[in-house]
């Protein structure tokens, strides 16, 4: 018995939805895997404890502005600000230890300062009406840039207590410090977007804004706090490069925001909102992490680096784009 068109086309789609799913879900863990198996291939120095390690050290700050900017590209915006914040953080932090303000003091002091420039972002975007949030985040972007070079007159701020040095550059157990903070704020964020009912709205202002607003969630303070928290983690971010490199440098986080919006899109998440996990956002930023490392080993010039970190970019808006349409088609 000859089966229908109208079956076979059913089942065609059906097969077309798992495989976007399993993709979806694994593609960015598969990619990962090849990315080490080739790089394992090419260079001897790349699969050692000392340098696995290494990876997941330096890939522990952009694994922090990465989750902050999850939540904001979940509500279908973007935050071009949190490089400048982290560089103005970590001026700031440096400067209150050089004054001999005690060290927990300045590291609270950096993340509430990142906080409140991500509160005011959050501000500008709903109380001024703007357009888009690359308006608000584009002039802080420039606004914590300039306060940093201000406060440091251009140069960096070194000699930090042993202490705050050990959150960027200490270990547990041999596991590094700033791998155990990403854990705990990954393991709090999971917690708040699938446990929570604020967690909820934010998945509902980036599928539906106005949708949202019939609701009676309350998308103006949702939208404010999102953008508070990305800032909030630029700060703590902040906190384990300045410990590492036990220096306030003002220009550091110097496109950050581009390798954070990479690991977010790279991890599963769109553009077009209401989609995205932390557990792929981790897997994005250890991609970035392992790039750059494999291209250092190969000793690749950091200029050739910039330019495979935007193809990457580019094909993973690309591949969101192409996502979309299928998602789409196949619901028609």
């Amino acid at each position: 018995m000859v089966e229908p068109a109208s079956g076979r086309s059913e089942r065609a789609r059906s097969w077309r939805r798992a495989v976007l799913a399993v993709m979806r879900r694994l593609g960015a863990v598969l990619a990962l895997l090849a990315m080490c198996a080739i790089l394992t291939a090419l260079s001897d120095h790349f699969l050692t404890f000392d340098n696995v390690m290494n990876v997941f050290r330096q890939s522990a700050v952009n694994a922090l502005l990465a989750l902050g900017q999850l939540l904001v590209i979940v509500t279908a915006g973007i935050d071009l600000s949190v490089g400048s914040v982290l560089g103005f953080a970590c001026v700031v932090a440096a400067y209150m230890m050089k004054a001999g303000i005690p060290a927990w003091v300045s590291a609270l002091a950096a993340i509430a300062v990142g906080t409140a420039l991500g509160s005011v972002n959050g501000l500008m975007l709903t109380r001024l009406r703007l357009p888009h949030p690359f308006i608000p985040t584009l002039g802080m972007m420039n606004v914590a840039r300039g306060l940093a070079l201000v406060i440091s007159g251009g140069f960096p701020i070194s000699g930090f207590p042993a202490g705050f040095r050990w959150l960027g550059a200490g270990r547990v157990a041999q596991v590094p410090a700033p791998v155990l903070v990403v854990l705990v704020v990954c393991a709090v964020l999971h917690l708040f977007l699938s446990r929570t009912t604020v967690g909820r709205d934010i998945y509902a202002i980036g599928g539906n804004k106005q949708a949202a607003v019939l609701c009676g969630i309350p998308v103006n303070s949702r939208l404010t706090l999102v953008y508070a928290i990305s800032g909030g983690l630029a700060g703590l971010a902040a906190i384990l490069l300045a410990g590492r490199m036990n220096s306030g440098y003002p220009l550091a986080g110097v496109g950050a925001e581009l390798d954070s919006i990479a690991a977010v899109i790279i991890g599963g998440a769109s553009f077009f909102g209401g989609v995205g996990t932390v557990s792929g956002t981790i897997v994005g930023a250890l991609m970035i992490g392992v790039l750059r490392n494999g291209l250092n080993l190969l000793d690749v010039s950091s200029y050739w680096q910039s330019a495979v970190i935007g193809v990457v970019i580019v094909m993973a808006v690309w591949i969101d784009v192409v996502r979309q349409r299928s998602a789409s088609k196949n619901t028609q």
